[in-house]
This record gives C-alpha cells, structure tokens and sequence, in this order.
C-alpha cells in the first residue's frame, strides 16, 4: 500500500474475501504488458472463487454507525470531484465510485490501491479492449468467465461484474504472496517480479489517497 495508506506496499490491508484463490489476471497497456499464464485451478479453489463472483448482492454500502456514514459520503464527494474529468456524469461516477469502494471493502483491499490500478489498466473507460483481449475498467481476461464464471465474456464490460473478477482476482494473489503487494501486481499484470507495472500502480495510487481524519483536523482548526 502507499504511504498515505499507512501500510508497507509490501503487506496486505485486511481480511480475505474467499478462502482460496486464482489464476493470472490482465494486460495493462503495451509498454507494460507481460505474458499472461492461465494457470490451473483445484476444485477448492475455484469453488470459493466462483462463489465469490457470483454472489448477486448489490454494491449498496452499509455503515455501523452515523459517524462511518459520513466518512464515506465525505469521501465519495472528493473521489467524485477527482474523477470528474474521467467520468462527467455525475450518476454514473457514483454507481462506478460506490461500487469501487463496495468491492474493494468486500475483498479487503485498499480502494485507493483499486482506483489505482483502474487508471493504469484502463484510464476508466468501461469498454477498454487490450491488444490482448482484456476487458473493461480492470482488464479482466475472457478466460475468467470460462473458468469461474458463466463462460460469457461480454459481462465483463458490465460495471459490478468487471470490478468484482478483478479484486476478487487481485485479492487471490495477496494472499498467495503473503502480503506482498509488489509481486502481487507483477502477478496479476503477468510480469512478476518486474518493476514498471507496480510502480505506475503505486504511484497512480496516491492521487486516490484519501485521510479523512486529517481533513476533520483541518475543519476543527478553521473553526477555532
């Protein structure tokens, strides 16, 4: 994670969504595209991820309390402002940032680190194509849907669907690398342990860092 996540990029933020995990992910842009491996999965694992993606729920947060309702509205009004050049209708940069941070949370990632890692793979364009054949906001390959999906790969251009293969996938490859968000990416871009892909993530991570606390501490002191 980013610095302004408070965590070393080399640990993983929170809890797993799925007990087991998966296979490779997608294909960035040319100049950092890797060679992408479809690897096998055991029947475990490719239940708990195929469960995972296909829980119908919807992307709607839900808060414990007031107090974390107005975190997420607060941030959801700076995200929005951020990504305005990218996405400007307004209804649909909330469905994409509510979900975002729905599926994130969902799999224990960090959001920023999400958003990060859409704007390398996809600049937000729902309809991305890669020379490779990935798709959509996260660049999942058509073989996903093969292997934990419904075989039908035009869903991934659908918005939850897209987001939900792609931090379910990114989520699988934390855990296997013990936390390691360095070799994580490398993994799901297909260029472990290669330094271009991390590096455009992390470093496109920190315009989505977002402390809210920080930001209570400046209203208190412009109210003093």
């Amino acid at each position: 994670m980013s610095p302004e996540g408070g965590l070393s990029r080399r640990r993983c933020l929170g809890g797993a969504v799925t007990a087991g995990a998966l296979g490779v992910l997608s294909l960035p842009r040319a100049a950092l595209a890797g060679a992408q491996i479809e690897e096998p999965l055991i029947d475990s694992v490719r239940t708990a991820l195929s469960s995972a993606v296909h829980n119908k729920a919807p992307p709607v947060p839900e808060f414990s309390n007031t107090e974390a309702r107005l975190n997420y509205l607060r941030w959801l009004g700076e995200m929005s402002e951020r990504l305005k050049k990218k996405i400007a209708d307004w209804p649909t940069r909330k469905e994409f940032l509510q979900t975002v941070w729905y599926e994130s949370k969902r799999s224990g990632l960090d959001v920023s680190l999400v958003l990060g890692l859409v704007q390398v793979e996809s600049n937000f364009r729902k309809f991305a194509v890669s020379s490779a054949g990935a798709r959509g906001y996260m660049q999942v390959m058509p073989f996903w849907t093969r292997v934990i999906g419904d075989s039908d790969p035009a869903k991934l251009f659908h918005m939850q669907t897209n987001l939900r293969f792609g931090c379910v996938i990114l989520r699988h490859y934390l855990d296997r690398e013990n936390g390691d968000l360095y070799m994580t990416l490398g993994r799901y871009n297909g260029s472990r342990g290669k330094s271009p892909y991390p590096n455009a993530v992390f470093a496109n991570q920190r315009l989505w860092a977002y402390d809210d606390k920080a930001r209570e501490r400046e209203r208190d002191r412009s109210a003093a």
